[in-house]
């Protein structure tokens, strides 16, 4: 196969696949009812910059750069989901941005608010599939898009 056509096919992929990680997202979040962590929204921001990396890739496959971004991005996907992962196994401590501080407040109108606003801690899995935590899929799955990247990027230099 064409190494253009076969890059071509890799960006068009890597669209999809991060366009139906952001919608499963928000499905699990808004119409399942889990509410989502902050490291699980911060391993959302990978996935909307390759959508659009990955649609320029699709119309400039030539380029080797993009592939490059590809790779890069998927990488710092992998170190938020596998330090998430990390918290959820109680490998790392959960840094505070997870916990929820409502309990220092003292008025009884901004305990309330900070109940409706609170943030589901980082250690707790609410949600799993097959098993495994989205944050474990999630690492496995970037760590694929890494080597496979890669992997591309040597093939078509050689």
């Amino acid at each position: 196969m064409n190494i253009f056509l076969y890059k071509k096919k890799f960006y068009l992929f890597i669209l999809f696949y991060s366009l139906f990680a952001i919608l499963f997202a928000l499905y699990v979040e808004y119409v399942l009812g889990y509410k989502a962590c902050k490291l699980c929204l911060y391993q959302r921001i990978p996935y909307i910059i390759a959508i659009f990396i990955s649609f320029i890739g699709y119309n400039y496959f030539k380029n080797n750069k993009i592939l490059i971004l590809i790779i890069v991005i998927f990488s710092i996907s992998f170190f938020i989901s596998g330090y998430h992962y990390g918290i959820e196994n109680n490998i790392f401590n959960e840094f505070s941005g997870c916990a929820n501080e409502s309990l220092e407040t003292i008025d009884k109108s901004e305990i309330l608010k900070s109940l409706n606003n609170s943030v589901a801690s980082c250690k707790d899995v609410n949600f799993k599939l097959f098993g495994i935590s989205l944050a474990g899929i999630n690492l496995l799955l970037s760590l694929l898009i890494v080597a496979y990247s890669i992997r591309t990027l040597v093939c078509e230099k050689n």
